[in-house]
């Protein structure tokens, strides 16, 4: 378990969000993200890009099968640092309400 450790860069609600429901599966199609967020392309995008940066997730593109046009689809997953940074999160997050481990 990673060190309990507020994290503000992960703590702006979208992007806890964002970790959260990628937490729980190693990768998510950026529409089923975006739609269970209930976000525009460009605000997921942002928050995305943000995160991105600092290490957190990684994006990788795919062809799809489904589709006849040259468009891909773009998968969303927290990397192993963003694995860490988000547990060091909640971690914190509990320590901070007095939450008992």
């Amino acid at each position: 378990m990673p060190e309990a450790q507020f994290n503000d860069l992960i703590h702006a609600p979208t992007r806890l969000r964002i970790c959260g429901l990628l937490r729980a599966v190693n990768q998510m199609d950026f529409a089923v993200l975006r739609d269970g967020l209930g976000l525009s392309d460009a605000t997921l995008s942002k928050h995305l890009k943000t995160l991105a940066d600092a290490g957190y997730i990684r994006l990788d593109k795919a062809a799809s099968a489904n589709r006849q046009d040259a468009r891909r689809l773009t998968w969303v997953g927290l990397t192993r640092k963003g694995r860490e940074a988000f547990d060091g999160h909640i971690g914190a997050l509990r320590a901070i309400a007095g939450a008992v481990d």
